[in-house]
C-alpha cells in the first residue's frame, strides 16, 4: 500500500503557520497533504475573531468549499483530518464519503447525523482533558454514536493540556501532549498503510 493521502482542515484561527508545519510533518514522513483554506486568507489570533468569521461564513457554506476541496482528490481515499473546527468538518465529510481511508480529529468533533455508516471506518481523537469545547459528557455520547456508524475509534485525553494544545504560537500550546499527539497520530497512519 502506498502512503496516505491526507485532507487536512484548519481551525477557527484559520490557516495558521501551525497548520502548515503540521502538514509538512506528515509529508516528511512520506504522506501527500492538502491544507485548503476555507477562510480565503483570513487568520485570527483571537477565537472570539475567527468564531464571528466562521459565523459569518456560515456552516453550508465552509462544508461546500470543503468538500469542493476534496472532490479533485476522494477517488484516491483520503483520510480526512482536522484542528478543532476543522476536525468538525474532517469528520462530516468522512462519513459522507465511502471511500474515506481515515479520520484524524485534532481537538474536535461534530455532530453525527442520525443513520450515518462508517464500516470498520478508522478514526482517531486527540483532545486536552478537560476541554471547554469537548465536555466528557458530549465525548462519551460522540463515542457510542460514532461505535454505531460501525467506526473503529480511539481517544486519547491530554490531562491538563489547553485546547487548541498543538499550534506553539497560542497559549494553548503544551509541547509534550504536542509531540504525543504527533507520535500516535504517525503510527495510525501508518497502520492505515499497511491496511492492517
Amino acid at each position: 500500500m502506498g502512503l496516505m493521502n491526507i485532507m487536512l482542515f484548519h481551525s477557527t484561527f484559520g490557516l495558521r503557520p501551525a497548520v502548515l508545519q503540521a502538514a509538512d510533518r506528515l509529508r516528511s514522513a512520506g504522506h501527500e497533504v492538502w491544507t485548503p483554506d476555507l477562510f480565503e486568507g483570513r487568520t485570527f489570533d483571537a477565537v472570539e475573531e475567527g468564531m464571528e468569521h466562521k459565523e459569518k461564513i456560515g456552516k453550508e457554506e465552509l462544508l461546500k468549499r470543503a468538500v469542493l476541496a476534496a472532490a479533485p482528490y476522494s477517488e484516491r481515499g483520503l483520510v480526512y483530518a482536522g484542528f478543532s473546527l476543522g476536525a468538525s468538518i474532517a469528520q462530516t465529510l468522512a462519513l459522507g464519503d465511502d471511500k474515506a481511508r481515515g479520520l484524524l480529529l485534532l481537538h474536535g468533533t461534530s455532530d453525527i447525523a442520525p443513520g450515518v455508516t462508517a464500516d470498520e471506518l478508522p478514526v482517531q481523537l486527540h483532545v486536552a482533558e478537560p476541554d471547554p469545547f469537548e465536555t466528557d459528557d458530549w465525548l462519551s455520547a460522540w463515542y457510542l454514536q460514532m461505535g454505531r456508524t460501525g467506526a473503529d475509534v480511539e481517544v486519547y485525553r491530554y490531562a491538563g493540556a489547553g485546547h487548541l494544545y498543538t499550534d506553539p504560537d497560542l497559549p494553548d500550546y503544551d509541547a509534550e501532549a504536542a509531540e504525543a499527539t504527533w507520535r500516535v497520530a504517525l503510527g495510525f497512519l501508518e497502520t492505515l498503510q499497511t491496511g492492517s
